[in-house]
């Protein structure tokens, strides 16, 4: 509740029905300080074992485009090996330019995230939006 203070005729003070907000805005900007210093403490690096796709399989194309991560870390296009650096071109001459044609994308077990997430940032750089994964089928229904 507010006071006006002003002149009156009989000289009593009226009340104002308006309301204050400079402490509500106060507390929702202390709130909002809390929430963004306290947010990016909560995302951690968990461990996490992926499990195998149970999904029902999808018909493929007559000719996949299948680049491999090796265990030692070499890109291939097909059976082929391929240098980083020449993976946009070589998947252009695979693929005739088609940039809408799905890229299979398949890496060893032991492969890293990170050199899976490069070479991913390789096809989006050569053009190449839709990337398919590719997994072991599940076909017994639980997880290894």
């Amino acid at each position: 509740m507010a006071v006006r203070l002003g002149s009156h005729a009989n000289g009593d003070l009226a009340e104002n029905a308006e309301i204050n907000i400079t402490p509500f805005i106060d507390v929702i900007l202390v709130l909002l300080i809390i929430f963004m210093v306290a947010a990016p403490l909560s995302t951690v690096d968990v461990a996490v074992e992926l499990p195998t796709a149970s999904a029902p399989q999808q018909a493929r194309p007559d000719k996949p485009v299948f680049v491999s991560v090796r265990s030692d870390l070499t890109v291939a296009l097909g059976e082929d090996a391929v240098d980083r650096a020449a993976l946009g071109g070589a998947i252009d001459a695979a693929t005739k330019g088609n940039k809408d044609e799905c890229v299979f994308l398949r890496a060893d077990r032991g492969v890293p995230y990170g050199e899976l997430m490069g070479v991913m940032n390789l096809l989006r750089a050569a053009g190449y939006l839709k990337v398919g994964l590719v997994g072991l089928e599940d076909v017994g229904g639980g997880q290894p």
